[in-house]
């Protein structure tokens, strides 16, 4: 009787380790390492993913910084359009004839911050050292012979160098050519010298007051007071000094709206006209 017998048959995975042996592996093995590897996926993932999550967060604090910068720029914009210009408010009055007053004002707010209550009461000027201001109707010649009735005999009597009867301070270079010519129907065969810096040098206008002799001067007042500190232009025997205060520029500007013509204009007046017209040896008068 031939008996019976049942083969179990196992089947293994056979590997060989790295000791050259062989070694019977487990399939469960498998899955441990399966998971193994999506855990290392997913931490790389999440590791991706984080620098994206940092930029989300700086968006707000960009967006809250550049909010400021457009209101100040606005509120520049609006402080600009609120400046009035000249050609405005001449445009709702019409111009005003300067008077004595003008100029007294003038004086009194320019050193009024400096200077003590009795320096100021020196500097400022009787009426009776002011001619006829003008009014607008009259032309630069007929307001020279209104207030100069005398000018035949004081041209005559003048022989002085370095020195000038008349003296007429301007804002500009061009506009002292302007007054130059017309003046020619009062000045007649007087001597007018042009005391202003453009195209003109300095020494060639001290050659002439030294050599020659001039009734009339025109220019700009830094050139006359570099030409009075030179000790080159002497005013002691000026009469007559006209402002030309109502003129106006392209811009609309009269010689005292200019900072640096005004700021030289009262230099001048302060250190010898002022003194010259309280002796009472010098008149101004505005035109």
């Amino acid at each position: 009787m031939i008996a019976s017998c049942s083969v179990n048959i196992f089947w293994c995975d056979s590997r060989f380790s790295e000791s050259g042996a062989l070694s019977i592996f487990d399939p469960s093995d498998d899955e441990a390492i399966e998971k193994a590897s999506e855990n290392r996926t997913a931490t790389r993932q999440d590791s991706d993913s984080k620098p994206a999550v940092k930029k989300k967060r700086k968006q707000p604090t960009e967006c809250f910084l550049s909010q400021p910068e457009e209101k100040q720029e606005s509120a520049v914009k609006a402080k600009k359009r609120k400046k009035k210009k000249i050609s405005d408010v001449l445009q709702k009055s019409a111009p005003k004839p300067g008077v004595p007053a003008d100029l007294q004002n003038l004086l009194s707010q320019h050193f009024g911050e400096n200077r003590s209550v009795i320096e100021i009461e020196e500097l400022k000027l009787s009426d009776s050292c002011f001619l006829p201001a003008n009014d607008l109707t009259h032309s630069f010649s007929s307001y020279l012979k209104e207030i100069c009735p005398k000018w035949a005999k004081l041209r005559r009597n003048h022989k002085e160098k370095k020195s000038l009867v008349m003296l007429v301070l301007c804002s500009s270079a061009l506009r002292s050519l302007e007054l130059i010519k017309s003046m020619t129907a009062f000045k007649g065969d007087c001597r007018v010298i042009k005391l202003f810096a453009k195209h003109i040098k300095i020494k060639e206008q001290m050659n002439m007051l030294e050599k020659g002799m001039f009734h009339i001067g025109v220019g700009t007042p830094g050139r006359v007071k570099a030409l009075v500190e030179q000790d080159v232009l002497c005013l002691n025997s000026v009469k007559y000094m006209i402002l030309d205060w109502n003129w106006r520029d392209q811009k609309l500007r009269r010689m005292m709206d200019i900072p640096e013509i005004k700021k030289e204009t009262i230099d001048l007046l302060e250190k010898s006209i002022i003194k010259l017209c309280r002796d009472g040896s010098v008149k101004l008068g505005l035109f």
